[in-house]
């Protein structure tokens, strides 16, 4: 009867030659999610034994990489490469949209022209909105605040290869002198 120190060792000799080994020696893993300093979802890569066994496959973050989920994560990226041209034609159009924009926010001034507040990308988000174009602040790119009347051009990221550049206007309030 073998002992349980024996039936251990069996357990984690067979456990090991179940991983695959990659070129260096390392285990090879499908990466099921991104993993910060290790690569991407879907991509193949090569750990420690002890990194594969302790974090990524317990967490959920890997799995074995054998040839049936490589064939699985190739037709996932096929349809996620499909479905991300659909967007970026898209984001292209709105692009072509942003671009013909031309916006006017109202803002008081004193007589230099010098704003006694600033415009920031609240505001051109609320004058975008009210032309039905939907964006976050953070999607415009402002070199700085606005702090005086005059006409801007603003960059607008919609993708890091699609940035529109925005035509702004600050102009005093229509009523200031009544």
């Amino acid at each position: 009867m073998p002992s349980t120190k024996m039936k251990k060792q069996k357990r984690n000799k067979s456990k090991l030659e179940r991983l695959p080994r990659g070129a260096n020696g390392g285990v090879e893993l499908l990466l099921i999610q991104s993993v910060d300093h290790l690569g991407k979802q879907g991509e193949v890569v090569e750990v420690k034994t002890g990194y594969a066994n302790n974090f990524l496959l317990p967490q959920g973050l890997a799995t074995i990489a054998s040839d049936h989920h490589k064939r699985m994560v190739d037709k996932h990226k096929a349809k996620l490469q499909e479905i991300e041209q659909a967007r970026l034609k898209d984001l292209k159009d709105l692009a072509k949209v942003i671009a013909k924009q031309s916006i006017t926010i109202e803002a008081n001034a004193n007589e230099e022209g010098h704003l006694y507040g600033s415009v920031a990308a609240p505001e051109i988000v609320a004058a975008l909105k009210q032309n039905d174009i939907t964006l976050t602040n953070d999607q415009i790119r402002l070199e700085g605040v606005l702090k005086e009347l005059g006409l801007y051009t603003v960059k607008v990221h919609l993708h890091q290869d699609i940035e529109p550049e925005l035509k702004v206007w600050v102009v005093p309030p229509v009523d200031a002198d009544a």
